[in-house]
């Protein structure tokens, strides 16, 4: 069995199988990577370089915590790359928190040359190296690197994965200005999850894993 590691509640149902057990970036990745046959980070992601739009796949070679960079498995991240022919691949980087502003998107894009930022890709890089085991990751962007994302939708997200809806109706009510931005902000994010759902589909059991199944043709 494969763990996934993701943010959202959505994007765990979307990506949980019979192959597949998914966890949130929250929980213990750690303990439940214990017995499986591999990590990988999948999901939603911020996009740093600047030709990446909605919708777009990306693979990581590579994952940037802080200093240090944490390689992805040759192998799987070779039939990740071949089973999302249009992807792009490079590195990624892991926050806590999330890219927020366009602003902060470049510095960080000229800081790490990363392409993509995530907040679950490092601590499940991390898992996985703990545990001696194969580590992959691929994310469909939601937001381009031009983007500030409203307030609104910044507050959310739950830790559980779930969104905050009161949260976003209270920061509508003290700025309302916001409301065309975070429309369109809601219009790509369901880009990127029609996108996530083709893309799943097209990896097949474990997630493009060399060591699970079978593939099926090509849909993406």
């Amino acid at each position: 069995m494969i763990l996934a590691v993701t943010g959202l509640q959505r994007e765990r149902r979307i990506l949980a199988s019979a192959e597949v057990e998914v966890v949130l970036g929250g929980d213990d990745i750690d303990r439940h990577a214990a017995g499986k046959r591999g990590v990988i980070s999948i999901g939603i992601a911020g996009a740093l370089a600047p030709d990446l739009k909605p919708g777009d796949w990306v693979v990581a070679d590579a994952v940037r915590d802080r200093d240090e960079l944490l390689p992805t498995d040759r192998d799987w991240t070779a039939r990740l790359a071949s089973r999302l022919p249009t992807a792009q691949r490079g590195l990624f980087v892991g926050g806590d928190t999330i890219a927020a502003t366009a602003a902060g998107k470049a510095a960080l894009h000229r800081a790490t040359g990363a392409i993509a930022v995530d907040m679950e890709s490092h601590r499940a890089a991390r898992a996985a190296q703990r545990r001696g085991l194969p580590f992959a990751a691929a994310r469909v962007i939601s937001d381009a690197a031009d983007r500030t994302l409203p307030p609104a939708a910044r507050v959310g997200m739950k830790s559980d994965g779930n969104v905050d809806l009161p949260a976003v109706l209270r920061s509508l009510l003290m700025s309302p200005w916001q409301l065309p931005a975070l429309i369109r902000t809601g219009l790509e994010a369901e880009t990127a999850f029609r996108a996530l759902l083709r893309g799943h589909r097209g990896l097949g059991p474990g997630l493009g894993s060399p060591n699970l199944g079978k593939l099926p043709p090509d849909v993406v």
